[in-house]
């Protein structure tokens, strides 16, 4: 079987597999499957045991008569709930990339950076056994949550998925020759630094794909696109979803959403020395003041630090899990 290949999605639960347990009000819970451990709450007990052995969308009860329905956590469940070095790319987000960066199996992609894994996840099951995945990531706590992360989902480290540790702009033409790369998955600060690195590796009609959070990085990369002369137009859009609440007749839009999460502007390689026919629009500014270019810093756009601690703990909470879906699938083989 192939090192992506998820073994778990399916037959009866085991040992060392995560399992969704929904109460009776809808609140839900991920466990790790281990023998002889209880599931505890404020209405009553779960022992691990009473779940290990089901069939997958099972209703199992508590010492109290408490009801759970126990189910697989699909890639969307488990990227919501995984333990996080920084903010993950949401699905609806993911969803797009792997759409409009026409993600395809055994495509080579590069991503940047790396995250916790939740982008790392889609883009291996999209790019499958055949496909290449090169992930760079400049923070090693990052990148060993997300290690952890893919080898709790996947039960292995993917032999299709390689991180780099380091600055893309100058690790990338160390690790890929030139007009290797299918696809080009940018979510970093400042994305428009690595687009010389990037035009390089990009093979001719490659996409590249950038994921930023404000307007200002928005029309920095647009802009920093058409200036290099290497891409097509870039396009741009965000994506929102909004929920309904379907109820017999009770039925109206949620009055939660999900709302802006990011920004995803795309743009195609062009042949080498290609010039792009000029596109008839209105002039705007396209220069940048020392204001402007401060309004594009980390500090200016609200990067999240998460403390040492904290940091810590999740590494710790992600590995130990990585461990259990390691054991589990070994003794499975």
């Amino acid at each position: 079987m192939s090192s992506n290949q998820v073994i778990q999605n399916s037959g009866l639960f085991r040992v060392g597999d995560r399992v969704q347990l929904t109460g009776p009000k809808g609140r839900m819970n991920t466990i790790t499957l281990q023998e002889s451990l209880t599931f505890h709450t404020h209405r009553g007990i779960l022992k691990h045991d009473d779940i290990i052995g089901q069939p997958d969308g099972s209703v199992v009860t508590n010492n109290v008569g408490v009801e759970y329905l126990a189910l697989r956590p699909l890639l969307v469940d488990f990227v919501m709930s995984m333990p996080r070095g920084a903010a993950i790319i949401y699905p609806k987000d993911a969803a797009q990339i792997l759409a409009q960066a026409d993600i395809f199996p055994g495509a080579t992609v590069v991503e940047a950076g790396v995250g916790s894994g939740a982008l790392s996840l889609w883009l291996l099951r999209a790019i499958g056994p055949a496909g290449r995945l090169a992930s760079f990531e400049r923070r090693e706590e990052f990148a060993d949550v997300a290690r952890d992360n893919i080898a709790t989902f996947l039960g292995n480290d993917p032999q299709n998925w390689t991180i780099t540790l380091g600055d893309l702009a100058e690790t990338l033409p160390d690790t890929m020759p030139p007009q290797s790369v299918d696809r080009v998955v940018l979510d970093m600060l400042a994305p428009w630094e690595c687009l010389g690195a990037v035009s390089e590796a990009l093979k001719p009609g490659g996409v590249l794909l950038c994921y930023v959070a404000t307007v200002t990085q928005l029309s920095r990369v647009a802009e920093a696109v058409r200036g290099s002369g290497f891409y097509t137009n870039p396009d741009s859009n965000e994506t929102m979803i909004r929920g309904w609440h379907v109820e017999g007749l009770a039925v109206r839009p949620d009055h939660r959403m999900i709302g802006h999460t990011g920004f995803l502007i795309t743009a195609r390689r062009l042949a080498p020395d290609t010039i792009l026919p000029e596109l008839k629009r209105r002039p705007s500014k396209t220069d940048f003041s020392d204001a402007d270019v401060e309004a594009w810093t980390p500090g200016a756009l609200g990067e999240r630090n998460v403390s040492a601690k904290v940091m810590r703990k999740r590494v710790r909470a992600a590995g130990a899990s990585a461990e259990l879906s390691k054991a589990r699938d070994l003794d499975a083989g």
